[in-house]
């Protein structure tokens, strides 16, 4: 045993040697740094995380809540072309997917705005608006402004009801 721990400690002390031996001498003359290396940082102002998209909830024309999406489909190109939304369930169980095509969804940066008067905090007003639902782009706004900054739309808006989503075939993914 005493002779393995000796045999250890003299090869570390032989590689430690060998290892400072071949320490890089300094040089006296400088490279430039090369064309590739930046030191600017890339920005991507009024752009989407796609990561982002996921839960993102969305209304109808009438501003009512007709689902989330889901998963977000695109080509080989990378041209994002399918959403896929849920509908209904509770937390996931009993979800209906549905694949809408990704030009039909409108995404918006303003909040729904409800509007009404209620005692119970916790209860859904009777009425409620969303601003710019029937004009909003698939496209982010050129302006900065708070809801831009946080890399996602604040919700989708697709021209159909809760009960017509239902009733479109089930996306499945295949395997």
């Amino acid at each position: 045993m005493m002779k393995s721990i000796v045999a250890g400690l003299a090869g570390t002390a032989l590689l430690t040697t060998v290892a400072f031996a071949q320490a890089p001498t300094a040089t006296t003359d400088k490279a430039a740094p090369s064309a590739t290396t930046s030191t600017a940082t890339t920005t991507a102002s009024g752009q989407w995380r796609t990561s982002k998209m996921d839960g993102l909830k969305v209304y109808n024309e009438a501003n009512e809540n007709i689902g989330t999406i889901n998963d977000l489909l695109m080509d080989k190109n990378g041209d994002i072309k399918i959403a896929v939304i849920g509908v209904g369930g509770f937390l996931g169980l009993g979800e209906h997917l549905v694949a809408v095509p990704y030009e039909k969804l409108k995404f918006v940066n303003e909040a729904v705005a409800y509007t009404g008067t209620g005692t119970n905090p916790g209860a859904k007003p009777a009425t409620t608006t969303t601003t710019g639902a029937a004009t909003g782009t698939d496209k982010p706004a050129a302006t900065t402004t708070s809801s831009a900054s946080k890399w996602y739309p604040d919700h989708a808006v697709f021209n159909a009801s809760k009960d017509e989503l239902k009733n479109m075939p089930q996306f499945k993914y295949s395997e």
